[in-house]
């Protein structure tokens, strides 16, 4: 190796270790017991403010500051219960209910919960992604028969279309930014797949990005360059994946199950992490803001 090349490698090393003391150090951000076991579906609105299901007990919505203090945001249908979150650019929220086989919405700037879309003979939609063009996908896993999962798509009328079954635990699901993949992880098995996107919505040319050797996945974010934010269920880390599937760095958390992730803060680069163990909220700095960062109406991510 020449010098030249052994000064550079020396540079990306130290430049590396400086990102590392500076970013990917997790910390509390919501205390312990403030939301139930079921905490999961973190997104950040419009207002900047962090969304997170079951607040103080199932069946709810809270809302959480900047400084982490968390309050009822609403309270859903009774036989309700929210699992993941998103928020279209328009500042609609869109919530997975699982056991009434819905999609939810609330309307911007009110607390009033609707129907958007029935999905007929689903398992129990569980996480849910929104592309761009405002097209959302809801992986279905059966958690009664752990080798079975489903997937949807919902367009932006509400029409629902099954677009593979027969698959393993789906939960984790995220589009890339650009809106031209579609990522979807099996808990049980873990394993990652990746599809290629069209632009109507459908999906081909299924392959798999990474299977894990140990250890659980949940929800999945990307950053605006398409990595990958994974949680890993009881390992107590979020693994962050490149576009082509490696493995760029496992954050270390306090708590051993995270359930989700998400983006937001005032750059876009504060990770919020949803701990089951804990029914508390981890968070840390990235390096990157994530790949819905300031597309709101508001400019907030």
């Amino acid at each position: 190796m020449t010098l030249a090349r052994i000064a550079a490698s020396a540079l990306i090393t130290l430049s590396s270790a400086a990102i590392a003391a500076e970013d990917f150090i997790a910390r509390d951000h919501v205390s312990d017991g403030t939301f139930t076991t079921g905490i999961e579906g973190p997104a950040t609105g419009p207002d900047g403010a962090l969304y997170v299901v079951n607040f103080g007990k199932d069946g709810t919505i809270g809302r959480v500051d900047a400084d982490g203090k968390a309050t009822l945001f609403l309270t859903l249908p009774e036989g309700s219960v929210g699992n993941g979150i998103r928020f279209g650019r328009d500042g609609t929220m869109y919530i997975a209910d699982y056991p009434r086989h819905n999609i939810l919405r609330v309307a911007p700037g009110s607390t009033t919960v609707s129907v958007f879309a029935h999905l007929p003979d689903a398992h129990q939609p569980n996480d849910i992604a929104l592309a761009p063009d405002g097209t959302l996908y809801a992986s279905d896993p059966n958690w009664t028969k752990t080798d079975e999962g489903q997937l949807w798509r919902i367009d932006r009328d509400g029409k629902v279309q099954l677009l593979e079954s027969g698959m393993g635990t789906t939960n984790g699901i995220e589009v890339s930014p650009d809106g031209k993949r579609l990522y979807v992880n099996e808990s049980v098995q873990r394993n990652v797949w990746v599809y290629d996107r069209g632009d109507d919505g459908s999906l081909a040319n299924k392959r798999l990005l990474i299977r894990f050797d140990d250890h659980g996945m949940d929800g999945m974010r990307c950053d605006a360059d398409g990595n990958l934010y994974i949680a890993r269920y009881d390992a107590g880390v979020v693994a962050v994946l490149s576009p082509q599937g490696t493995l760029l760095r496992e954050v270390p958390l306090k708590g051993r199950k995270p359930s989700n992730v998400a983006f937001g803060g005032s750059d876009g680069r504060q990770v919020f992490v949803t701990l089951q163990d804990r029914g508390a909220v981890e968070t840390f700095q990235a390096d990157r803001p994530g790949r819905e960062y300031g597309l709101q109406p508001s400019g907030k991510p």
